[in-house]
Parts: C-alpha cells; structure tokens; sequence
C-alpha cells in the first residue's frame, strides 16, 4: 500500500519532512519513503511512504510522538485522496456516500 501526500513549502520543506519521515520510519509495517521536489513548480512537494497493509499506516499515525510531529503536517497536504493499493486488492472501488 502506497499513500502520497503532496504540499506546498518552501525551499528548505525537506527539512521539516525529515523528521516525519524519521519518526515513520519507526513504525510497524513501514516498507520505504521517498521526498521530492517538483521539478515545474519548487514550492510543491511529495511524500511517498510504502506500508505493509492500511493498517499499519492508520496505526502508524497514532501514539504521542505521531501526534505531536506526523499529523500536523500531514495536516498542511493538499486536500486530495492519499492511500493506493493495487487494484487486486482494492476489489470493486465504490465511492463512499456522504
């Protein structure tokens, strides 16, 4: 399972991912990360992590640590979809309803 969270930051952002990534890296599940920077538009970021299963991610976000570092600027990501699967076992993808 991949999750991609894209931002917006300055030209030192990798800085602040740094310890987001370290603290991920940590974590049950975790496979790998990735950081980098759009080559267009510099202010625009990624954060690739790979994980064994959603669950892993999910349970990843939790504890003190997590709260304190990873979610609040997980909480500055563009607003969009994150977490991918292949599509064997994503199965039948319906959206979900309001």
């Amino acid at each position: 399972m991949i999750v991609v969270n894209r931002f917006r930051g300055g030209p030192d952002f990798d800085a602040r991912l740094a310890p987001v990534v370290e603290i991920l890296r940590g974590k049950p599940g975790f496979l790998d990360a990735q950081v980098g920077q759009n080559l267009d538009e510099p202010d625009l970021w990624v954060l690739v992590t790979r994980w064994e299963n959603v669950g892993s991610y999910r349970r990843a976000l939790g504890g003190i640590e997590s709260k304190m570092v990873v979610v609040p600027l997980l909480s500055e990501a563009i607003d969009e979809p994150s977490a991918y699967a292949a599509p064997d076992v994503v199965g039948e993808n319906l959206p979900r309803s309001n």
